[in-house]
Formats: structure tokens, sequence, C-alpha cells
């Protein structure tokens, strides 16, 4: 029987919270780079595909959490820059908060059960 390797896909629900944490946190970012800081500030732990970031920008973008602007990288190619807006760190406080009370309910349930 296959040993099961740990899993490190975002938990559905986190990558709008890890990204507008992120860009609050190190500024306007291209999609590359913004999937390199989750993986380093998070010791490799957690990865993030591309199948899964451009959709969660591109709905945070109509959602008015983030804006973006076309920028050259560090290796001089276009790319689209994100950055959280006002609107965008409202947001991120509430999903803090949920994010919150989703590992106390699980910390308690792996507490007690």
């Amino acid at each position: 029987m296959p040993v099961a390797r740990p899993k490190n896909d975002i938990l559905q629900g986190t990558l709008t919270l890890i990204v507008l944490r992120s860009l609050d946190a190190a500024g306007p970012m291209h999609g590359y780079a913004m999937t390199a800081h989750i993986q380093r500030v998070s010791s490799d732990l957690l990865r993030v595909e591309d199948g899964s970031l451009y959709p969660a920008l591109h709905r945070m973008e109509q959602d008015g959490w983030l804006r973006s602007s076309w920028g050259t990288t560090e290796k001089n190619r276009d790319a689209r820059f994100y950055e959280i807006t006002a609107k965008g760190r409202k947001q991120l406080a509430v999903e803090r908060e949920s994010w919150t009370r989703l590992t106390d309910g699980v910390a308690r349930v792996l507490r007690h059960a």
C-alpha cells in the first residue's frame, strides 16, 4: 500500500486570504512573484498553482479587492502587477476573522473529539 504524501494544497477558501495578505505585506506583485512569495514565506509548506491563482486574482479584481496594471518584471518581461485596494484591505480583515473562527473550531474538535 503506498504511503500518503503530505498535501500542501491550500485549503479551499484560504487562497483569498493568502493573496490579500501577501499583497498587503509585500506590495504589488505579478502572479509568478506571488506564488514564489507564498511558497517562500510558508517555508515551502504551501504551493499555489497557476490554475488556481489566476482565476482567483481575476475574481478579486472584479470584486474590487485588487487592481492591476501592466509593468515590467525583474527579468524585463511584461506582466500584470496586482495590488490590494482599500476595499481589499477591508475584505482581508473579514477573511482573517473567518480564518480565526475556522481554526479555533478545528482546534476544539481536535482537543475534544
